[in-house]
């Protein structure tokens, strides 16, 4: 990671796990030592509804308390949020959006009719084959880690197996984490 400030925002669907997975980065970016902070955005919003989440990551201590307005990362976690929120609102020049999407990064490039940076993951497919359900929260966790290297694969781990309750659930989420993670990285080059 950087030595300097990380921005990331994650939309995502009430019940979908999107502050779960700010929280999760905040504790494997704390294991990794640096300053963290995760934070939702939402009010009185349903299950299914738009929610947005912040997770922000420095070696020097974090200040800022505010919504995330000019994310270095943008995370979709439901493909259908394309189509009712601007995902790439603010995103900086250089970012990356990271999408939950089904078909290829060329095709969601086009429709967003943007030459910023996309990765794509079918991360609802990965998840229900080994959730058992469409939720996309750790696969979307391992996507930007093996995009960016934000933070170690191993304190995500670490965070899972701690955050979770059921040791069932922490293994298949690890499964899943890191199935997305080597997806992402051989996606991007790595």
């Amino acid at each position: 990671m950087a030595d300097i400030l990380k921005e990331v925002r994650f939309h995502g669907r009430g019940g979908q796990g999107a502050v779960t997975a700010a929280d999760l980065l905040a504790i494997a970016g704390f294991k990794d030592g640096y300053h963290t902070l995760s934070f939702p955005m939402f009010g009185a919003e349903k299950r299914g509804t738009p929610v947005v989440s912040y997770f922000r990551i420095s070696d020097e201590p974090i200040v800022i308390r505010d919504e995330v307005k000019r994310p270095d990362y943008v995370v979709v976690m439901d493909p259908s949020l394309i189509d009712v929120v601007d995902v790439l609102s603010g995103l900086k020049e250089d970012g990356m959006l990271i999408a939950n999407y089904p078909t290829g990064s060329e095709d969601l490039k086009k429709k967003l009719n943007t030459e910023k940076k996309v990765y794509t993951i079918n991360a609802t497919k990965m998840a229900t084959e080994l959730l058992g359900r469409p939720i996309t929260n750790t696969a979307m966790v391992g996507a930007l880690v093996g995009a960016t290297n934000l933070v170690s694969m191993e304190s995500v781990e670490s965070a899972i197996i701690e955050f979770f309750e059921s040791k069932e659930i922490a293994e298949k989420n690890v499964e899943l984490v890191r199935k997305a993670y080597e997806y992402m990285k051989e996606v991007c080059g790595w």
